[in-house]
C-alpha cells in the first residue's frame, strides 16, 4: 500500500492538469454519514423523499426537520484530513479544480478555493417566487440558526418558504457548474475519484469524459464502482491514502 501511495503521489505531482471528483465518502471522516454506504442515510432515512422537489413543494417543513441533523449542523463539523490535503494540493499548484457532489461546504472549510458544486449548495437559500434578488436570499448561517430553533426560513419580502440552493431530485443540475465540471474533465490528464460509488448521473459520467479524452483516473472508495477496471490505481481506504499523501507533501 505504501508503495502504491508513493506511485499515486508521483502521478499527482507530475500531472499537467490534475483534478478531483468527490462524493459523500470524503466527509465520513468528519462524522457525516454518506448516502449509500453500509452505514448510509438510505438505510434508515427516506433520503429520496427529503430531497424530492415535489415533496418539498407539498411539505417544505419535512425537509428542514429531516435535514437539520446532517446539513444545518455543519458548523459543528471539522474538515477532515482528506479536505485539508486536497486544499494543500491546490495551494501548491498540483490540483487545478475540485468537483464535488457534496452539499456540506467542508471543502471550502478545509481551504479549497476552486470548488465546483455540481449538486448545488446550501450556502444560499432563495425565494422561488421572488427570485434570487438580494432581498429574497438568505445565507447559510442565518438559515441554520432558524432551523436549529425549529423554524422554517421564509422570504423576508413575500413570506414564502425559502429553498436551499441544493439540487433536489426532479430539478436540473446547475448549468454553469456542470459545464465547468465537464470542461475540467476534458482538460484533465489525471482525475482523482474519491468517496463516490459513481451511481448517480450525470455526475457519475464525469470520469468517463476524462477517460475518453485520454486521461487517467485513480479511484479511492470503500465500495465497488463501475469504473474500477479502468482505473490506473485503485484504493479502498481514504484515510490511509490521504495520511500517506499528507506525509509526502510535508517533506516535498
Amino acid at each position: 500500500m505504501k508503495n502504491d501511495i508513493g506511485e499515486l503521489f508521483k502521478k499527482i505531482v507530475s500531472a499537467h492538469h490534475c483534478i478531483a471528483l468527490t462524493g459523500a465518502g470524503v466527509s465520513t471522516l468528519s462524522g457525516i454519514r454518506d448516502f449509500r454506504g453500509k452505514n448510509g442515510l438510505y438505510n434508515d432515512m427516506d433520503a429520496e423523499k427529503i430531497f424530492d422537489i415535489d415533496y418539498f413543494d407539498t411539505d417544505p417543513s419535512f425537509y428542514y426537520k429531516a435535514a437539520g441533523s446532517f446539513i444545518y449542523n455543519i458548523h459543528e463539523k471539522e474538515a477532515s484530513l482528506v479536505h485539508t490535503t486536497l486544499a494543500t494540493l491546490e495551494s501548491k499548484g498540483f490540483l487545478k479544480a475540485l468537483i464535488t457532489q457534496n452539499i456540506d461546504l467542508l471543502h471550502q472549510k478545509g481551504g479549497s478555493r476552486r470548488v465546483i458544486e455540481i449538486h448545488g449548495s446550501p450556502g444560499i437559500h432563495y425565494c422561488r417566487h421572488c427570485g434570487d434578488s438580494s432581498e429574497s436570499v438568505m445565507d447559510f448561517d442565518t438559515v441554520a440558526a432558524l432551523v436549529k430553533a425549529g423554524e422554517v426560513p421564509r422570504c423576508p419580502h413575500c413570506s414564502s418558504v425559502l429553498k436551499p440552493g441544493i439540487t433536489f431530485f426532479g430539478e436540473a443540475l446547475p448549468v454553469k457548474a456542470l459545464r465547468d465540471a465537464e470542461s475540467e474533465a476534458r482538460q484533465a490528464d489525471l482525475m482523482l475519484v474519491l468517496g463516490t460509488s459513481l451511481t448517480v448521473y450525470p455526475a457519475a459520467s464525469i470520469p468517463e469524459i476524462t477517460l475518453r479524452a485520454g486521461g487517467h483516473i485513480v479511484i479511492v472508495n470503500d465500495m465497488e464502482t463501475p469504473l474500477d477496471r479502468k482505473a490506473s490505481l485503485r484504493f479502498t481506504d481514504l484515510g490511509e491514502v490521504f495520511a500517506g499523501l499528507a506525509e509526502l507533501l510535508r517533506v516535498l
